[in-house]
């Protein structure tokens, strides 16, 4: 079998470190080709030694001069060529050698790189839920213009992929729907409920940002620990998955499953469920989607049945998580509101994780930001890439503001 090669965009984050985990156990099936990274040179270094990759990208060209010092202690044979600056990083995942790209970057950050990897139909292992949301059908589009494969390696989208029939999963990876498919009835994404489905309401203004980036199940970057905590990871979620199995919000269902052991479930019309069920680690989703419609191993062991105390569910609590709310509203208003959502969401993180504004004001940013585009009309629905970017930076200007001004900004 010929080496399928691979490019990492995101390496050093948590996806970045267990896609290269998985693709370590098969030297054999896979090639690290790219590397891409925003500024963490030390980690990206360790990478650069072990899996030799022929070209690095790096976000931040302040680091360069301390990458290639690096580089210097290594033979002249095993020295990647370094890209750096964003443009050029983002042009990697369309222009280099690479039949697999894993869009790893947090964030609208990594839009960019998305589309290009799409439009050059490379096989696309998809993290970065922000493309659907703020991109919706121009990312599906430029998949299908461009011939590219797209899967799902966020688990619950993953979960739900692998619970469809095959015919429709394949459907589903050349960027197609299954809304025509109407032995579905539902499709129902699980959250553990973060760290604080049972802290009282009461103290949700004190939470400090790190007792909201210290999740129970899963091991995470910052910003989506903080989105964990809010349910705003879900609700970031419920939209992509509408995006990505062509489901309208009344078809999509949320469960908090505290053990995070059924990752997702669809419910059919005969009124059976079917569920993908594993241990709360990345790996196993990623190994199906580099292999797929294969399986090899992902190094994660067995889900043990006798161990497990039991399973359990209930309803999101609308007041605990208004961002799961706000994320269905956002969906059922369509345009660019997801668009929104998604970039006040993103700028009120980074001010909850600095200190300028406490957790509570997180959802009340979002909400005022939604209630500010609608009135005004805009921004309207971007037709372009530079259009979805130029519309989220409007929002995030005006929401930068709102978090430094706001009287509800501490307490939310």
């Amino acid at each position: 079998m010929e080496r399928q090669r691979v490019g990492l965009f995101g390496s050093t984050g948590s996806i970045g470190s267990s896609t290269l985990d998985v693709l370590a156990r098969h030297p054999e099936r896979f090639s690290v080709e790219v590397l891409a990274a925003h500024s963490r040179v030390e980690p990206l270094f360790e990478q650069i030694k072990r899996f030799r990759p022929a070209t690095v990208g790096l976000v931040d060209g302040d680091r360069r001069a301390a990458l290639e010092e690096r580089l210097t202690s290594l033979p002249s044979s095993q020295r990647p060529t370094v890209v750096t600056g964003q443009a050029a990083v983002d042009e990697l995942a369309g222009t280099a050698n690479l039949d697999i790209v894993v869009a790893a970057v947090v964030g609208t950050a990594g839009l960019r790189s998305t589309w290009n990897a799409l439009a050059a139909g490379k096989r696309v292992l998809l993290a970065n839920k922000e493309s659907l949301v703020a991109a919706g059908e121009l990312m599906l589009d430029v998949a299908r213009q461009g011939g590219a494969t797209l899967l799902p390696i966020d688990s619950e989208h993953n979960a739900i992929f692998q619970c469809l029939p095959a015919e429709q999963a394949a459907l589903v990876g050349r960027a197609g729907v299954v809304e025509e498919n109407r032995d579905i009835e539902r499709l129902v994404l699980t959250a553990s409920g973060g760290p604080f489905r049972d802290r009282p309401l009461d103290d949700f203004a004190a939470i400090s940002p790190e007792e909201a980036c210290a999740h129970p199940n899963w091991s995470m970057g910052r910003k989506i620990s903080v989105d964990s905590a809010t349910m705003m990871n879900k609700g970031l979620e419920v939209i992509e998955a509408a995006r990505l199995f062509g489901v309208c919000a009344e078809r999509i269902e949320v469960l908090v499953h505290p053990e995070s052991v059924i990752h997702s479930m669809v419910r059919f019309v005969d009124g059976s469920v079917i569920a993908e069920l594993g241990e709360p680690d990345m790996r196993t989703p990623i190994a199906h989607a580099l292999a797929w419609p294969d399986r090899i191993d992902s190094g994660v062991a067995p889900l043990d049945f006798g161990a497990l105390a039991g399973l359990h569910f209930e309803a999101p609590d609308p007041e605990r998580f208004p961002a799961l709310r706000l994320a269905f509203e956002a969906l059922a208003a369509g345009g660019s509101m997801p668009l929104v959502l998604n970039a006040a969401n993103e700028v009120a993180v980074e001010s909850f994780l600095d200190g300028r504004i406490g957790f509570m004001a997180i959802p009340a940013a979002i909400e005022a930001a939604m209630a500010h585009f609608a009135e005004t009309g805009g921004p309207p629905l971007p037709s372009s890439i530079d259009a979805v970017l130029d519309a989220d930076r409007a929002v995030r200007d005006w929401t930068a503001t709102w978090c430094s001004s706001s009287p509800d900004r501490v307490a939310g």
